[in-house]
């Protein structure tokens, strides 16, 4: 879907997401998932090797915590869709969206900064990816194309940088994908 143009709004896709919203995953049997966080659960249900998780309840809670300040408190807030109402029917000038995205994504990675603190390890939780890690990076990649600065938030950079010399967060950077017209 091409998000610019408008691709998720046309008939054919709404016969797939009548929110028009992406992502959607369609599987074998024909069954539909939306929504990012759903789709990782199921991940973690079907194919659980290897987990998102680290396998403490505990930990497990913070990583579904900091996961959700990610998708429900930042993402939600700096999403093109509302970028666009922003822009488009409370006429905002583009200075005030981007004093609107970074307000609320320095709240957010201030929160998951002060979570991070007492970790030392390469990724968010632990020496592999969990559901963190997949919450955070298209989040500061975000945070970095539209300028925010990042000093603030060390353990986050780090995790961030760690995270990228793994294969599949590499291979999944936007400017790697086929329709993608971001340099390399």
């Amino acid at each position: 879907m091409n998000l610019k143009e408008g691709e998720q709004h046309g008939d054919a896709y709404k016969a797939v997401n009548l929110a028009s919203a992406v992502p959607a995953f369609e599987l074998e049997d024909g069954t539909i998932l939306t929504q990012s966080m759903a789709m990782m659960e199921w991940l973690e249900e079907v194919y659980p090797n290897p987990s998102l998780f680290v396998g403490n309840a505990a930990t497990d809670a913070k990583i579904r915590a900091f996961a959700n300040i990610i998708s429900s408190e930042m993402h939600p807030l700096n999403n093109l869709r509302v970028l666009k109402y922003l822009v488009g029917e409370m006429a905002l000038e583009d200075s005030q969206k981007m004093q609107w995205m970074h307000h609320w994504m320095h709240k957010g990675f201030l929160a998951a900064e002060a979570m991070m603190k007492s970790h030392e390890s390469g990724y968010c939780y632990g020496d592999a990816p969990t559901l963190a890690d997949i919450c955070l990076v298209p989040q500061i990649y975000n945070a970095l194309r539209f300028k925010v600065e990042m000093e603030k938030y060390p353990r986050l950079m780090q995790c961030y940088e760690h995270a990228l010399m793994h294969t599949a967060f590499d291979n999944a950077r936007p400017e790697k994908q086929p329709d993608s017209t971001l340099p390399l």
